[in-house]
């Protein structure tokens, strides 16, 4: 290849990244990939291969894509819960600077990236004794997955929300995840109570929260001191669990101590 065809090269390469920013002013690609960094690449990597299989590589993905995508997550048009509450809280110069970085980054082909070690490890213990101390609180059924959950709250947790205060340190919430049974169709058996019939304990779910857990996690998705979990069944950590995940789709609730069911807790707790 000649040295003029080389340059060339260069040129629409420096072109094509300029030309990802659709806003009315140049992109800041420092202050796009200190956002990823601190941000996108929880899920999608720093170099934007991602860091599970069901999370879409952003590398070299076109620009004005990427920036409409973000707009649509920020204003709503576009549903995910996750993504939703990521892009509430990116400015017009964010989504314009996050977008060029990915947009000038080499298209993906490399091995996908290696979890953040803040979001991979979590510091909640499983509770061997919840049953006996834990106040069970409500069931879910899932009929897109034929489970059913149990949730369960301990002390610190129904007390504050009997009192109508906030969910405190020392909280702990758990949910027990149950495969339900299936009758001949495949369906789900539904119990006198309304709910699936539990059949296979699948895994639980976890969160809680002590002070200064939250400290690791960028603003962006933290949740004051909560961090999450996933138990299999033995009660050991599932491996590759990404809390960031947990954390971007809790972020919205901060008026209800970031959880989802705190009104059934409260309802519960100040029936009793």
């Amino acid at each position: 290849m000649s040295k003029l065809s080389r340059r060339a090269r260069v040129a629409l390469t420096t072109l094509a990244a300029g030309l990802a920013c659709s806003g009315p002013y140049a992109a800041d690609m420092a202050a796009g990939k200190a956002k990823v960094e601190a941000v996108c690449a929880a899920c999608h990597g720093v170099n934007g291969v991602s860091v599970s299989d069901a999370i879409p590589n952003l590398a070299g993905q076109r620009g004005a894509y990427l920036e409409a995508q973000l707009k649509a997550w920020k204003d709503g048009s576009r549903k995910n819960p996750i993504m939703n509450a990521i892009g509430a809280q990116l400015s017009a110069d964010d989504i314009s600077n996050v977008a060029s970085f990915f947009a000038a980054l080499p298209a993906a082909g490399g091995p996908k990236s290696a979890l953040a070690p803040a979001m991979a490890q979590s510091p909640l213990a499983f509770p061997e004794n919840y049953r006996a101390t834990y106040t069970k609180y409500l069931a879910i059924n899932f009929p897109a997955t034929k489970q059913v959950r149990y949730y369960y709250a301990n002390p610190a947790a129904v007390q504050a929300a009997k009192a109508g205060k906030p969910v405190p340190d020392g909280a702990y919430m758990l949910a027990e995840v149950y495969s339900a049974k299936l009758d001949a169709d495949k369906k789900p058996v539904m119990g006198a109570d309304g709910f699936f019939v539990p059949d296979q304990l699948a895994f639980y779910t976890a969160m809680a929260r002590e002070a200064g857990w939250g400290k690791d996690f960028p603003d962006i998705l933290r949740n004051e001191d909560w961090a999450y979990a996933v138990f299999t069944a033995a009660k050991q950590h599932r491996p590759g669990i990404n809390q960031a995940e947990c954390l971007a789709c809790h972020k919205p609730l901060d008026k209800t101590s970031f959880l989802f069911t705190i009104d059934k807790l409260a309802a519960l707790a100040q029936a009793k």
